[in-house]
């Protein structure tokens, strides 16, 4: 399984952390900083080894799963974090910080909805 339920959960919850994080950083009207960097670099790193080993196991898969909706969801999820950290460094108010947020939420729904198009459809 390319995106195991556990990893799904955990990238999630960090991703959600990392907005909440970032959100304690608009309310408090601070702009963007080293430590929320370094968090959302972390997040990208792990961001890119589901990437390989998602690309690893699409080519042993023996069910259908579409490709291109899949790696399209993929590829939206890793330049995420990077535009964010551009547009967070680049915007001085604190909405450069509330950005960050809703880029981190983004990157949980992603996730969530990444795990759905492999698993596919529900059986029953």
């Amino acid at each position: 399984m390319a995106v195991s339920a556990l990893v799904v959960y955990a990238t999630c919850a960090y991703a959600l952390a990392v907005g909440a994080y970032a959100a304690w950083h608009s309310w408090r009207g601070y702009r963007f900083s080293n430590p929320l960097f370094y968090a959302i670099a972390l997040l990208e790193v792990g961001l890119i080894a589901i990437t390989v080993g998602s690309a690893m196991a699409y080519n042993g898969r023996d069910h259908e799963v579409d490709g291109i909706l899949f790696f399209s969801y993929l590829a939206t999820t890793l330049v995420i974090p990077p535009a964010a950290v551009f547009w967070g460094v680049v915007e001085k108010t604190r909405w450069g910080t509330g950005v960050v947020t809703i880029a981190m939420i983004t990157v949980a729904a992603l996730m969530l909805r990444l795990h759905g198009i492999w698993e596919g459809p529900a059986r029953g």
